[in-house]
C-alpha cells in the first residue's frame, strides 16, 4: 500500500502519534519514508504480492524495513544503539497504529526485532549481499502457530503460513 495513501487512513489519534514521534526527529521524515519505499520496491520485486501475506517474504520485509531505516538513520546518527532505537521506535509505532491479530502483531514484531539485531551485521555489506543474506534468513524461517512459540526463535525470522 502507498504510504501518503496508508498515512491517509489514519484516525486524528493515530496522526497525532505519528506527528510527535517525526517533531522529535524531523531530520529522519524523509530518510525514514524513503527506506520504507524501498523496502516495499525490493519485497516487490523479489517476492510480488507475497510480502503482504504472513509467510516467509513477509518475515523478509519487515527485517529489511528495519535495517533500512536504522541505516538511513545512521547516516544521521553516526551511532548503532540510536540508529536501532530509531527503527525500533518508527516501527513499534507502525505496529501500534495498524494492529492486526495478536498472532500477526507478535510476528511482526519478532521480525522487525531480528532486522534490527541483523542491523550490525550488515551495516557495511553492499546492499546486495545484505538482501542475499536476508533472504536466506528468509528461506530459513520458522512456522509458527501461536504467539508462545515466536519466544523459541530467538535469532531466526518466523512466518504464520506460507503462501499457496
Amino acid at each position: 500500500m502507498n504510504v501518503l495513501k496508508r498515512i491517509r487512513q489514519l484516525s486524528v489519534k493515530q496522526l497525532w502519534h505519528l506527528s510527535v514521534v517525526f517533531i522529535k526527529q524531523p531530520l529522519l521524515v524523509f530518510p525514514t519514508l524513503n527506506a520504507t519505499k524501498k523496502t516495499m520496491k525490493i519485497s516487490g520485486d523479489l517476492y510480488g504480492k507475497a510480502h503482504h501475506k504472513n509467510g516467509p517474504a513477509n518475515a523478509f520485509r519487515h527485517a529489511m524495513w528495519n535495517i533500512l531505516i536504522a541505516k538511513a538513520a545512521f547516516r544521521k546518527f553516526q551511532n548503532v544503539e540510536k540508529s536501532i532505537a530509531w527503527a525500533e521506535k518508527v516501527t513499534d509505532l507502525h505496529e501500534k497504529l495498524a494492529p492486526n491479530s495478536p498472532l500477526e502483531t507478535a510476528m511482526d514484531l519478532h521480525n522487525n526485532k531480528m532486522g534490527r539485531q541483523f542491523f550490525e551485521e550488515v551495516l557495511d555489506l553492499s546492499e546486495e549481499k545484505m538482501i542475499d543474506l536476508l533472504q536466506k534468513r528468509a528461506e530459513n524461517a520458522q512456522k509458527v502457530t501461536k504467539t508462545s512459540e515466536i519466544e523459541v526463535f530467538r535469532e531466526e525470522l518466523v512466518f504464520i503460513k506460507k503462501p499457496l
